[in-house]
């Protein structure tokens, strides 16, 4: 008489087989994939942000600059008085910016210049326009290049309100 073990090949539960069977793995990754999805996009949008709010504090500071720099010299572009002197090329006597980038150190973001009008109703030095050029990781930003003049009038190549606001 032969013996026949029944629980040949079969394995009792809690036999110490672990691990994840191929659709577990698989509803995982779509998990994982949409909310990848969704939160990229937004992450993305706050780092933009944060570097707009940046370059728009650096703005502010170097047109504070240049208007205590008017109260001293009565002129925007000129350290020294001679004000019916234009800077092309900079150089002795003309104003540097305090910030010509953002962020200050590391990759820049944005490149901030200024150019002085002499249109009427300005006259030389006695007007100046601000432009934040976004550069690097800020290229192709919906808001472009902000301006901020002296008059404090801001500008954008977006929306201008959309862009100053957030």
């Amino acid at each position: 008489m032969m013996h026949c073990n029944k629980s040949a090949g079969r394995h009792s539960p809690g036999a110490g087989l672990v691990g994840f069977t191929l659709v577990e793995l698989m509803v995982t990754l779509v998990i994982v994939a949409i909310l990848a999805a969704v939160a990229y996009p937004s992450y993305v949008a706050q780092v933009r942000r944060g570097s707009r709010a940046e370059v728009k504090g650096a703005l502010l500071e170097d047109a504070q600059f240049l208007e205590r720099n008017y109260t001293v010299n009565n002129c925007y572009h000129r350290t020294d008085a001679n004000c019916t002197t234009a800077c092309t090329p900079p150089g002795s006597g003309c104003v540097s910016l305090p910030r010509e980038q953002s962020p200050e150190r590391g990759a820049a973001k944005y490149t901030i210049t200024v150019a002085y009008s002499d249109e009427a109703p300005c006259t030389l030095g006695h007007c100046f326009t601000l432009s934040a050029v976004p550069t690097g990781t800020m290229t192709g930003d919906a808001c472009g290049t902000l301006t901020l003049d002296q008059a404090g009038i801001q500008g954008a190549s977006g929306d201008v309100a959309t862009c100053w606001q957030r």
